[in-house]
């Protein structure tokens, strides 16, 4: 057991990045509105995301370097559109989990400092875990929070369905065209965006560096242990939106503070009084470590990058693009204040408009002559991308097409 847990690492990684906003806030709003009507939403787009996902790591042990110097070799353009890509939506995804966050700390420790506040403190605080911890403190706290996340959300979920009033429904909807918009966003982050292959990618490349037996079996491994967490936890907090607050006349806050206080809520009503700190701590650990690796992978992915493609123009570019992404990140929180679920909207509809180009050039890559012949795709991963990219396409351009 021991040493398997020493072998996983990246995906924990990815569970935690993707383990946020996504599960937190969108699974149970959609429980919330729509009971377990769109399970097949959640399943589907975790299904058809996953081989995307999935190719970070198996490039990443199978060639020994990143998706970036994979793009590099496909062409320059398409490192140069990761690039444009990326910097226009790092500032608000960070700003998104981080609102979060700093809702559910406000919450939990009191309001005697305002969201905006513990803003700075959270972001700062990460700063100083990640310029001073640096990736194996990422690596042993992940494997803490989701093990305790995970046990705690599957206690919360036993005991909302022992508590349920009324009849259970899983019956399947379609939303009209009001409610389009909220689909999207919901399969925009769910699991999480197609870009943190790419920060999956250079963790793998991290983790390869501290543990020398990590290969490309092993990285799949670890990868899929962190791809069915976050589809169990998914349906865990879709479940929990459901039970709780479906057809309650109820209906989540857009404003950071007051989601939180609903949120924490929905879980104490569940298990009861007693477990309000306990819980209140796990889903501010979850937002906390999505902050967390959110903030250490985008730089990392940025300064990657930039080397890539001008060199070592900056020096100590990791520290640059970390400082450049807090205060981008703290300015557009005080522009939008606590508009929390415009902020997230926003950030996810962005994800999934995005999801074809990353889910294309992944595929692309993967099946050429630059990943060795072995760890190319199987016939079935073939089809399944083929269809991903179809699915991720035509709800994008059907998104488009009723704006």
């Amino acid at each position: 057991m021991a040493l398997s847990l020493k072998k996983i690492g990246p995906g924990l990684l990815f569970a935690g990045a993707a383990i946020g906003v996504s599960h937190l806030v969108q699974s149970t709003r959609a429980g919330a509105d729509f009971g377990f009507g769109l399970i097949w939403a959640l399943l589907l787009v975790n299904i058809f995301k996953y081989p995307f996902f999935q190719f970070g790591p198996r490039y990443a042990m199978a060639t020994g370097e990143t998706l970036l110097d994979g793009y590099k070799k496909l062409g320059k353009g398409v490192l140069i559109a990761y690039f444009i890509l990326s910097f226009a939506t790092m500032f608000t995804i960070q700003t998104a989990v981080t609102i979060v966050t700093a809702g559910l700390a406000s919450t939990i420790f009191g309001n005697f400092i305002s969201t905006e506040i513990w803003t700075v403190i959270i972001l700062s605080v990460c700063f100083i875990i990640l310029t001073i911890g640096k990736y194996s403190f990422l690596d042993r706290l992940m494997k803490i929070i989701i093990i305790t996340l995970t046990i705690s959300t599957i206690i919360a979920v036993y005991f909302a369905f022992q508590g349920a009033t009324q009849s259970i429904s899983l019956q399947q909807v379609f939303p009209n065209a009001l409610e389009f918009g909220f689909l999207i966003a919901f399969m925009g982050w769910m699991p999480a965006p197609l870009d943190i292959s790419i920060w999956h990618s250079l963790w793998a490349i991290e983790k390869k560096k501290t543990e020398q037996e990590y290969s490309v079996k092993s990285s799949l491994f670890d990868f899929n242990v962190g791809y069915l967490a976050t589809i169990i936890l998914g349906l865990g907090f879709l479940a929990l939106g459901a039970l709780v607050m479906f057809q309650s006349g109820s209906n989540f806050s857009g404003k950071a503070g007051e989601f939180s206080n609903q949120l924490i809520s929905m879980y104490t009503k569940s298990l009861g009084d007693w477990s309000y700190i306990i819980i209140g701590i796990a889903a501010f650990t979850t937002m906390f470590s999505t902050t967390l690796t959110t903030l250490d992978a985008s730089p990392r992915a940025m300064a990657k990058t930039t080397s890539l493609l001008f060199g070592d123009i900056i020096k100590r570019s990791y520290l640059f693009w970390i400082l450049l992404l807090i205060l981008g990140s703290i300015l557009i929180f005080f522009f939008f204040k606590s508009e929390m679920g415009l902020l997230i909207k926003i950030a996810t509809i962005l994800s999934f408009l995005t999801a074809p180009f990353y889910a294309i050039i992944n595929y692309k890559l993967i099946s050429s002559h630059h990943t060795p012949k072995a760890w190319r795709p199987s016939k079935k991963l073939h089809v399944l991308s083929w269809i991903g990219i179809v699915f991720l396409i035509g709800f994008g351009l059907w998104y488009l097409s009723i704006l």
